[in-house]
């Protein structure tokens, strides 16, 4: 096994880091949609999407899974040897709750499998839980790959 694999295999169903709340102001969703070309009302039109059914613009699902990588930023991976660590995919992605423009998200996660694949490698899978602050359901539960080395 790798180092980075002795060390995290104990850890499998742990906790790894509870990252800070962040904004999801309507600026970000507006920057999103401008990068994505997606402006469907209910992210970028105040006005429709306050007769809609969320009361409300709404952020992207995919502008939730995007800030996964920097709600965690390895602020957990201190002193397991990581040199590098790559996104390696998704096995599965659900969005359960609209995030509104103003409310604040943060991310829980869990290390969820651990497996090392030689040559100084290791593919960890991660549970992620995207909180909305003052909600019970989150906005979204993905569970994600990468690819460490060290």
């Amino acid at each position: 096994m790798s180092k980075v694999a002795d060390a995290l295999q104990p850890r499998i169903g742990e906790e790894l880091a509870l990252s800070d709340w962040l904004l999801i102001d309507q600026a970000r969703i507006d920057a999103f949609a401008a990068c994505t070309g997606d402006f469907q009302w209910i992210h970028v039109d105040r006005e429709r999407a306050s007769a809609g059914p969320f009361g409300g613009t709404i952020a992207h699902g995919f502008l939730t899974l995007s800030l996964l990588p920097g709600l965690t930023s390895e602020a957990w991976a201190g002193g397991l040897g990581i040199e590098a660590m790559l996104n390696y995919g998704l096995d599965r992605v659900r969005f359960l709750s609209p995030v509104r423009a103003g409310a604040r998200i943060r991310n829980r996660l869990r290390l969820a499998s651990v497996e090392p694949k030689g040559a100084g490698r290791t593919l960890i899978g991660f549970e992620n839980t995207m909180e909305i602050e003052g909600e019970t359901r989150p906005a979204m539960i993905a569970q994600t790959l990468a690819m460490a080395f060290g």
